[in-house]
């Protein structure tokens, strides 16, 4: 029934910190102990992993926020994703034999947000300037730090994909991969981060490192042009939410996919699940199934809400739930799985950051695959993402790829409130498992009443095209159980066991200001407080 950790949740009071590897942890809690709070330990810790996890994130990708203001007792929604540069065209991929947005290389990079989000978040929300949030990142690209476990083995299959560019090579160790415990500089990352540590992000958009990412994109046949970088900004947003048998669960808004997970939890919210047992064959049919349906809509409705219209109030809307539960069958799975009607007619890093005062900031930083587009900016250390991938090659579909347009997106922050007060905060991050893994999450917790830490080992379920990942572990004659109803199941076991997911919960007693945390036990991470 779980991953064996063998972690207990972490408790504290002044501060905490959860992430996916300890460096990023502990620079997150220096800053608290500094006098920061939780949005400056995120950013520190997001910066921290854009040097140590450089394969999943960084200043070449995007971000997204949810900050949790405990004087406003409010959600804060911050869209840090860039858009499609202004040369993009569907004709002339199409032109290039094309029948959908290329996985990597120069048509696959959309204008990274970063940066801009960095700064955003911290003018808004922070009481630190960059300048010092950068200090521990900058830190470890100048004078280097051991490659954790799990993170060398994502590195090493990557090598071939960073070699394809001699600038590859900012990101190896004489042309491999970093062994486990090893040291390794990123010295022209540092550099870089350096120049925004002094100049905002204007150093990043503007100047001379913007000019070298352009000019990389185009001597490659690419789109993205100064202008691109120069035009990019941040929004705020209203974060979305759904009440989940009392517990009002928050999300980003689209172009983010966090509106599935919100979709799914109304499903399941109409079945017992507590009765059904935790791990058992009857509740992981139930959930599996809801995902099945919100993904469906998903995948046919989110977009950019500035470009195309998105049905948010009905895909969040209890009615609708309603009427997608009623084509569950209890006892057999879904052959096929329509999208519904609502208009009536890959990886990322996740942290999560609660200060003594009770602000949180649940935060989310991607470059989308490993090493992203896996193009690195000569003399940068940059890695540009390639989430212009999500773009649809359809010219009537919402997420169709058009000049200025964000994509598609699969990196969402989660947060959960009870009573109008800060409950929890947490992410699970993995490509399209992210929704997933809020909806088991917060089934973990709210129905079987498991702490974080048990909420995080609990043995997962991934739904993936028509087929559905169990987790090694998980027993027999629940397998057996699921296959009988129709799920195509795979297994995941060792490394593959990763793709699962990478979560971390910090949990808040409004009456003792209590934080309890739990980190991902499939990832090189920790929860750490003070």
């Amino acid at each position: 029934m779980f991953f064996d950790s063998r972690r207990s949740t972490v408790h504290a009071r002044n501060g905490m910190v959860a992430t996916s590897q300890p460096l990023a942890a502990m620079a997150g809690l220096q800053i608290l102990m500094q006098g920061g709070n939780a949005v400056d330990a995120a950013v520190a810790s997001a910066a921290v992993l854009n040097v140590v996890e450089p394969e999943s994130t960084g200043i070449g990708g995007d971000m997204f926020a949810l900050v949790w203001n405990a004087n406003e007792k409010k959600v804060h929604a911050l869209n840090g994703s860039g858009r499609a540069p202004g040369a993009a065209s569907i004709d002339e991929l199409k032109s290039k034999g094309y029948h959908h947005m290329p996985d990597d290389g120069v048509y696959s990079v959309s204008v990274p947000g970063t940066v801009h989000g960095w700064e955003t978040i911290l003018n808004a929300h922070g009481s630190m300037p960059l300048s010092e949030v950068l200090k521990p990142a900058i830190q470890y690209a100048e004078e280097g730090f051991p490659v954790s476990d799990i993170i060398s083995h994502q590195w090493s299959g990557q090598v071939g994909r960073l070699a394809r560019y001699p600038s590859g090579q900012e990101m190896l160790l004489d042309g491999r991969a970093p062994q486990p415990g090893e040291l390794i500089r990123l010295t022209t990352l540092g550099k870089t981060l350096r120049a925004i540590a002094e100049g905002g992000s204007e150093a990043f958009y503007t100047g001379k490192v913007a000019e070298k990412i352009a000019s990389f994109i185009q001597e490659h046949g690419g789109w993205i042009a100064t202008e691109d970088l120069a035009q990019h900004t941040s929004d705020w947003d209203e974060a979305i939410s759904t009440d989940y048998r009392g517990v009002t669960c928050w999300e980003c808004p689209p172009n983010g996919q966090g509106i599935a997970a919100l979709e799914a939890m109304n499903i399941v919210e109409g079945y017992d699940i507590a009765s059904m047992g935790a791990q058992s064959a009857e509740a992981y049919h139930h959930l599996i199934e809801a995902m099945r349906l919100a993904f469906a809509d998903a995948y046919r409705y989110v977009a950019d809400p500035r470009q195309a219209d998105v049905p948010i109030s009905q895909m969040t809307a209890k009615s609708y739930a309603a009427g997608r539960r009623e084509l569950i069958n209890p006892t057999q799975a879904m052959n096929t799985v329509p999208y519904g009607q609502p208009f009536g007619g890959s990886d990322t890093v996740y942290i999560s950051c609660v200060d003594g005062k009770g602000n949180a900031c649940s935060f989310i930083n991607s470059v989308y695959n490993n090493f992203g587009s896996g193009l690195v900016v000569p003399g940068t250390g940059i890695v540009l993402q390639n989430r212009a991938a999500l773009f649809s090659l359809d010219a009537e579909h919402p997420n169709a790829l058009e000049p200025g347009k964000r994509p598609f997106h699969t990196i969402i922050p989660a947060m959960a409130t009870r009573d109008g007060e800060m409950y929890l905060c947490y992410g699970v991050m993995g490509g399209f498992m992210q929704p997933q893994g809020h909806l088991q999450v917060i089934s973990n917790m709210v129905d079987h009443g498991m702490d974080p830490q048990q909420a995080l080992n609990a043995l997962r379920f991934l739904v993936t095209g028509d087929s559905v990942v169990l987790e090694e572990g998980l027993a027999t004659n629940v397998v057996n159980d699921l296959k009988s109803r129709g799920h195509q199941v795979q297994m995941a076991s060792g490394y593959s066991r990763v793709g699962m997911g990478g979560g971390q919960i910090i949990q808040r007693d409004p009456d003792t200001g209590v934080l309890s945390g739990g980190s991902e036990p499939r990832k090189d991470g920790c929860a750490v407080g003070w």
